[in-house]
Parts: C-alpha cells; structure tokens; sequence
C-alpha cells in the first residue's frame, strides 16, 4: 500500500471540495437558465445542461481516476437540483413541470448515472498527485 504524505492528502481533498462546489455552482445556474432558450418545443437550453453535466462529471472522473471525482461533483449538483424542485407555500417553483424541467431533472439524472458508470473503478493516484512521467504515456 502506497503511503501518501499530509500535502498530497490536502491536495487531493482541496480538489475534490472544489469539484462539489463546481456541481454546486452547475445546479444553481442550471437550474435557473435551463427553461431560457427553446427551439420551437424542444428544450435547447435544458439538452445543453444535460450535456454539459455529463461533460464535466465524466472529465471528473477520468481526471481524477476514480468514480469519486464523478460522484463528488454530481452530489454538489443533486444538492442543489433537488430543492428546486419543490415548490414553497408561496407557489415559487424553480425546475417548473413541463419540458424544460423534465429534461433538466431527468437527463441530468441520466447523465449523471453514465458518467459515474463510464468514469474509472480505480483510484491508482489522480493526475493531480501523480503528476506526469514523459516515459509512461499512461
């Protein structure tokens, strides 16, 4: 078993922190610009946020080498998301029902699934803390 040193663990526990506030950050925005742009009846804006998400959890997950960088960044996202969709005693509603909503909410959901799914089982080191040997193209 590998040991790790105190900068390294800071190191990988401020990157990890920083992809949950990164998943926060995509749900606040997500999910208040999702409903912005349709073309025609089809949610544009909604489909790029699903895509965008996927995008960015899998780039987690790969760049960190473990499912945990996925996972990190769609619980950030999750956290905020479902709140949002609850609607408060004053009828305020974030992610409304129709189209938008549907496909924000549930391809995200999808989205996050495959990219958790696509992202690697194990955690051999991140990038970050392995940093980058020119003879090993791995």
């Amino acid at each position: 078993m590998e040991h790790r040193s105190q900068a390294e663990s800071a190191l990988g526990g401020a990157a990890y922190g920083m992809l949950f506030v990164l998943g926060v950050v995509m749900g606040v925005v997500g999910g208040f610009t999702h409903p912005v742009w349709q073309f025609g009846p089809l949610p544009v804006a909604a489909g790029a946020w699903v895509l965008a998400l996927f995008g960015v959890c899998l780039a987690a997950g790969k760049l960190m080498r473990a499912r945990l960088g996925a996972f990190t960044t769609a619980v950030g996202w999750l956290l905020v998301t479902m709140p949002f969709t609850l609607q408060l005693g004053s009828g305020d509603l974030v992610i409304a029902e129709g189209a938008p909503g549907y496909v924000y909410l549930y391809g995200g959901l999808a989205g996050l699934v495959a990219a958790y799914l696509l992202s690697p089982s194990s955690s051999s080191a991140s990038w970050l803390l392995r940093g980058y040997d020119p003879k090993d193209p791995t």
